[in-house]
This record gives C-alpha cells, sequence and structure tokens, in this order.
C-alpha cells in the first residue's frame, strides 16, 4: 500500500460543516504528509522584515527537517535560501535569529555572500566555477512587511493575497518597526487544532476575558455589518457604533471593506472597532508604546487584523503590531511564535514595557493552549465522531476546507 492511500481514504471521509476524521488530527502518516508534502506546496507565513531589519540580519524558518535562511542582503532585498552548504550539505546557519556580513559554513568554511552566491571555497579543482554553487534560493513574497516562502518548485499564485494585504498593512510601515518582543510557545496539540481554534471566538465569552474586555467577540467568526449575511448576533448598538468608527476610518484613509477569503484565496482582512474604551490590544486597553506607529498622530481606537491559511494571523494597532506563526513540530506539539513590534525609535523602559506590551496576548496565548490540547485528547480517545460547526465557527470551517483542498491538490501531484 502507497504511504499516502490512508491520507486519501481519510480525506474522503471529509465531511461539509463538520470536523475532520480523527487521523487527520492525531495521526504520524498524517503529519508527516502535512510537514513533507501538503505544507511545501503552499505559502507560509515566516517572520516580518523588521525580524531582518539590517543588511546582514538573518532569520531562520524550520519545517520538521527543512531549515530556509531569509536573509537581508547589502542592496536591502530580502531573500530566502535553503540553509544547507552547496559543498557537503551541512547546515550553515546554526541559531535562529542572528547577523553576519557574509554566511559561512562551519564545516568547512566555504563562504557565501547575503545575495547567496559563493565567495570563497578552498582548494576546489580549476575547473571549478563559484557562479555554479551558489545557495539554492527559495521563493519568497514581501507582501507589506510580512514575508511569506513556498518550498515548492512552482509556488503557487500569490497575487490577489499581496494586492489586498498589502494595500491595507502598508500604512503601518513594518520597515521601520523593529521586534520588541518574541514568545515561542509549544503546544500539546496538533496543528491544525491549534488553527481551528484561532479561527472563531465560540469559546472566547468564557475562555479569554481579558481579551475580549478589550477586542470584543464581533468580527472573530461573528461577523460585520457590511457581511450581513454573516452577522448571527443582533447588537443594533454595536452596529451604530462601528458605523460612526466607520466614518473616522475613511477620514484617515484607513477604511476598507471586509475581505474574507475571496474566490478561493486564502487570506481575510478586517478592520475592527476595540472595546470598553481600549486604544489598542493590551491587558488594561493602553497604549503598550507611547511611540505611536505608521500614519497615527494620537491613539486610535481600532486594530487591522488579517488572518492567512494556512498558518498565521497578524493584528496592527496604532502603537504596534502582533503577528503570529506556528509550525508543525510532531503530530501532537506545535510552535507557536508570537513577535511583538514597535517603532524603531522606541525605547524599551522609556517608551514601552516588554512585559506589558505582551501580556495580553501571553495570557491569550497560554489559554488558548489549553483549550487545544483538551481538543487533541479528545479527538485522540476512540470514542470521537465528527462533530458539527457552529454557525459562527464558519472560519473554522473555512479552514478546514482550505487544507483538504490543498491537501488533495498536494497528494495528487505527488502521485504523478
Amino acid at each position: 500500500m502507497s504511504r499516502l492511500e490512508p491520507i486519501a481514504t481519510w480525506l474522503n471521509q471529509n465531511r461539509p460543516g463538520y470536523t475532520l476524521p480523527r487521523e487527520l488530527y492525531v495521526s504520524e502518516e498524517a503529519f508527516q504528509f502535512d510537514v513533507h508534502v501538503m505544507l511545501k506546496s503552499v505559502w507560509l507565513y515566516a517572520c516580518t522584515v523588521a525580524h531582518v531589519k539590517n543588511p546582514g540580519d538573518y532569520f531562520v524558518f524550520e519545517l520538521a527537517s527543512n531549515s530556509v535562511i531569509i536573509v537581508r542582503g547589502r542592496d536591502n532585498q530580502v531573500r530566502a535560501f535553503w540553509n544547507s552548504c552547496r559543498h557537503r550539505g551541512a547546515r550553515i546557519c546554526q541559531e535562529q535569529r542572528g547577523r553576519a556580513p557574509r554566511l559561512m559554513c562551519p564545516y568547512h568554511q566555504w563562504t557565501y555572500g547575503l545575495d547567496g552566491g559563493l565567495l570563497a571555497a578552498r582548494s576546489m579543482a580549476e575547473d571549478f566555477d563559484k557562479k555554479d554553487h551558489g545557495l539554492v534560493p527559495v521563493a519568497l513574497e514581501n507582501i507589506g512587511g510580512l514575508i511569506f516562502i513556498c518550498m515548492d518548485d512552482n509556488p503557487p499564485p500569490i497575487d490577489r493575497v499581496k494586492a489586498d494585504i498589502v494595500d491595507q498593512i502598508a500604512v503601518y510601515d513594518l520597515e521601520k518597526c523593529k521586534v520588541a518582543v518574541q514568545d515561542n510557545l509549544i503546544e500539546d496539540a496538533n496543528w491544525k487544532l491549534v488553527m481551528e481554534n484561532n479561527r472563531e471566538c465560540y469559546h472566547c465569552d468564557a475562555g479569554h476575558p481579558e481579551l475580549i474586555s478589550v477586542l470584543g467577540t464581533y468580527g472573530f467568526g461573528k461577523g460585520l455589518p457590511e457581511d450581513g449575511e454573516a452577522d448571527v448576533v443582533d447588537d443594533s448598538a454595536f452596529d451604530a457604533m462601528v458605523e460612526a468608527k466607520r466614518a473616522q476610518w475613511k477620514d484617515l484613509g484607513i477604511y476598507r471593506d471586509l475581505i474574507e477569503f475571496p474566490d478561493g484565496w486564502w487570506h481575510r482582512v478586517a478592520r475592527l472597532p476595540l472595546a470598553n474604551g481600549a486604544v489598542t490590544q493590551s491587558i488594561d486597553g493602553k497604549l503598550a508604546s507611547q511611540k505611536l506607529i505608521g500614519p497615527f498622530t494620537e491613539p486610535e481606537t481600532s486594530s487591522l487584523s488579517v488572518w492567512t491559511q494556512p498558518n498565521s494571523w497578524h493584528h496592527f494597532c496604532c502603537d504596534h503590531v502582533v503577528t503570529f506563526s506556528l509550525t508543525p513540530l510532531s503530530a501532537d506539539k506545535t510552535l507557536l511564535r508570537t513577535s511583538w513590534l514597535v517603532h524603531e525609535d522606541a525605547v524599551e523602559g522609556v517608551d514601552y514595557d516588554p512585559d506589558h506590551i505582551a501580556a495580553l496576548w501571553r495570557t491569550t496565548n497560554n489559554q488558548d493552549g489549553h483549550f487545544s490540547h483538551l481538543n487533541h485528547i479528545g479527538i485522540a480517545t476512540d470514542g470521537y465522531r465528527q462533530g458539527p460547526y457552529a454557525v459562527e465557527e464558519k472560519l473554522v470551517e473555512d479552514f478546514k476546507d482550505f487544507y483538504v483542498d490543498r491537501a488533495k491538490a498536494a497528494l495528487q501531484q505527488a502521485a504523478q
């Protein structure tokens, strides 16, 4: 039996409006398929331009055994290369982040420029041509400062995603931001369950009191006023507040209609008002950084949220940006990486307190990790049956549909 046959069987057991079959969440076969086939065939969010802010800065993105170097060159361009020396294949960059004037393999000191070209290789034959032995590039797209990579030789289209996202996040000018805090949290759950948990706020009222005191729950699966079919909560006060805010957003030039996974694409973009007088996504709703970013000269009581399938979500506030990415580590462990960005001129201890800026989402991430773990161990039992989604879990089904569609396509390509 082909190692891919069980995957095809499980994918064919998918039911519209219901969760996935158990094996796609908990089996080793599904994990290996995800990290070596499916996730290599799509665009993955890796980091921001602030993670590689200056020439020589590098960031290493890893998925299972694959390792990719994202590096800013002397020409200020951000590029991606496989983290494997062209001599005998040794790993070049050992640290997750760093800075170097050039990239040198620690094994035999083959040395590469920041553009990937081979600069030095000792004792090679006379006919050896360094031009033929540069680092192998990986497809990379800079989407308004969010860096996406694809490890497939023929990456899928990304133009619609790029146009829609850049149009809205460009005002935040991520090139003028820096990373203030980065957390790496390992959740004890399958990566698909971590994503599904993020894609709904059905659990927020009971599970995230700190978060909803600042964000509320509207727009996170309950719909927005301009998307009447999705709005399952009748709250005229909220609708009136959003209508008033919309006029302010238009004056600032930051208003756009809701973009929600259009025409089979894999992105959602929504501007949402903050709740209870909050001016940013912080534990108390107060400014997390006194140095505002982008076009803002005074606090603005909304945030722009961007979701991309299959591994990221991002929130843009007037004073900081928080980005999230996840990568599978095993069938039951997922790395959630959260980064908080502030203006490049903000001074730690003066303009911002790292603990304050991170407190809200640290609390939320820990709560979500608990829920995802409960979900995983419950699905792992023989008593699990595919369950129906609630109306406001429509974004969970959007993610599931993306996964099933891309998995089937990757399966078909792998079988050719």
